[in-house]
Order: C-alpha cells, then structure tokens, then sequence
C-alpha cells in the first residue's frame, strides 16, 4: 500500500501594521499549493494620533489671516448697507479672504455685502430677492424684537473668552426663543461653539452633537 507522505512548510509573514500571520502548506502528491490553513491577528497595540478636522484646520488658517474683526466687519458693512446684522461669516472665496455679512436693512430688505477681510472694503454688495431665504423679512423681525444684544456685541462677548470670531447667527432652529449662534477659534487652535443670549448676553458652550457633555462653563 502506497503511503502518502504529505511535507508542511510553515511560513510566518509579519504584516506591518496589521500583524497579520498567514501558514501555508505544501501538498506532496500533486505538487499543488493548498489553501492557508491558518491565521492569527497579532494583538500588538496600535498607535492612536488624534488628527485635526480639515474643516477646523482651515478655521484656524482663516482666522489667523483675517486683520479685519467681526465686529469691525459688521460696522463697515452697516455704514453699506444701514439696519440690523443678522449674520457674520469669514471665509476663503474667489476674491480671496473675505466677511460676508447678512444685513436686514431698513428698506425691508436683505443685504448680502461681502468685505475683504485685511482692510474691510467692500467688495460687493447685493440685495436678495423675495424667496431667495427660507426666513422672511417679517421672521427675521419677530426675532430681533426685543433683543437687547446685537450681533457685533454677541462676537465681542464671545471673542473676550474665545478667541477669533469666525462666524455669528441669529438662530431659532429647535429653540423657543432666538440665539446668537457663535463659532470662535482660540490661539492653541482649537474650534469653539457658543451661544449669546440676545437679551443678556450670557455666554454658553454650545453642546455639541457627539458629545453632550464637552461644556466648559459659562460666561457671564
């Protein structure tokens, strides 16, 4: 009776990073390679590096750039466009660097005025036709009724704690009252999320959506 004699060769192969393991045997007979018939994760730990957001990396090159402030961009765009700011925002465009400011004017209209954020000029300015927002004029009213703070007030607030104010916004989404919805970067580099009573403009960390619980205090 013919034996069949059956030769393994192990072999080991350290996969860097994964750690895999991978044993492949030899058939003699047929001379043919069988299927791995094993294998092994290697339960060496894996370094973890904590990586800024792109997004939030971008914020901090933004406000560092910006020599013009929020409030001073609100100002300059108030002497274009005269009424009540409703919205702040620094961001990289076609011109370059800019402040785009939201302006419920005293026509009854919205302003959209855009400012080069290094010297406050004015770049362009537009008015939006009806049912270019989803809030309405006589919305945006009701909400700015009886606020004792406005926007340039609610991003000097912010800024006294939090750094460069890149963002401020008259906000109402699941509230029972509007807020002033502010986003701030401070010098470590760090992105931060407030909101400004618009009566008492009491500073708060804005509970953010992974983690409830990431509130360092109040500012009074």
């Amino acid at each position: 009776m013919k034996r069949n004699i059956v030769i393994a060769t192990v072999a080991a192969a350290a996969i860097v990073g994964g750690g895999a393991v991978t044993a492949v045997a030899l058939g003699g007979d047929s001379g043919q390679v069988s299927s791995p018939s094993a294998s092994a994760t290697s339960s060496a730990p894996r370094s973890s590096v904590s990586v800024p957001d792109d997004d939030v990396r971008e914020d901090a090159r933004e406000a560092k750039a910006a020599t013009v402030s929020a409030p001073e961009a609100a100002a300059a765009a108030l002497k274009a466009a005269p009424g009540a700011v409703t919205g702040i925002d620094l961001d990289q465009d076609r011109p370059g660097l800019v402040w785009e400011v939201d302006v419920l004017g005293k026509d009854n209209k919205w302003h959209e005025v855009t400012l080069d954020a290094g010297n406050a000029k004015v770049l362009n300015q537009h008015v939006e036709h009806e049912g270019d927002d989803d809030h309405g004029v006589d919305h945006a009213r009701a909400e700015l009724k009886g606020t004792t703070v406005d926007a340039t007030t609610a991003a000097r607030k912010a800024a006294g704690r939090y750094g460069t104010v890149t963002s401020v916004d008259l906000d109402d989404d699941h509230r029972s009252s509007a807020v002033w919805e502010v986003e701030t970067v401070s010098k470590d580099g760090k992105e931060h999320k407030l909101t400004v009573d618009p009566k008492t403009a009491k500073v708060a960390v804005a509970p953010r959506d992974s983690d409830d619980n990431d509130n360092d205090g109040q500012d009074d």
